[in-house]
């Protein structure tokens, strides 16, 4: 039986605030991954209504100590890190590593791993727009990742 491709709605740094078209834009996703600085467990209770199931990690906003500090998860193959705060080199195994923290959109291999930011909700840094992102994970376990600015 072949996997089938899964569409993950990836997004960081809410700090307390949602945009209004944030559950239309996650809307078709099989899953949402929020990178951290979540902040108030009450957003998070919103973005849960959302449908898909959430899987998150805790900012160094975030006061909620039950929350992980990071996630490994294996979608179609392909092993994931999430992580808020970027690493300074990808942990052991892992093909992907999706952070937060910095509020700035990025998409960069080093030693053979991707490193993805889907950037900033709410207070995007040097000059990015607001922005989420599409992660698409084929069958294969290739990937294909989609910033989707929010302005």
């Amino acid at each position: 039986m072949t996997a089938r491709p899964l569409r993950i709605f990836v997004l960081a740094d809410t700090h307390n605030k949602l945009p209004q078209n944030l559950a239309s834009l996650a809307a078709g996703a099989d899953e949402i991954w929020h990178l951290g600085d979540v902040c108030a467990p009450s957003v998070l209770n919103v973005i849960e209504t959302f449908g898909p199931p959430v899987t998150l990690v805790r900012g160094n906003c975030d006061s909620e100590l039950d929350w992980p500090l990071t996630r490994d998860l294996v979608r179609n193959g392909t092993r994931f890190h999430l992580v808020h705060i970027p690493p300074g080199r990808a942990p052991e195994n892992a093909h992907v590593v999706l952070h937060g923290h910095t509020h700035v959109p990025r998409n960069e291999t080093r030693s053979g791993v991707r490193f993805l930011n889907p950037g900033c909700v709410t207070r995007p840094n040097r000059g990015a727009p607001p922005s989420v992102a599409i992660l698409e994970i084929a069958a294969d376990g290739t990937v294909d990742w989609r910033l989707q600015p929010l302005r």
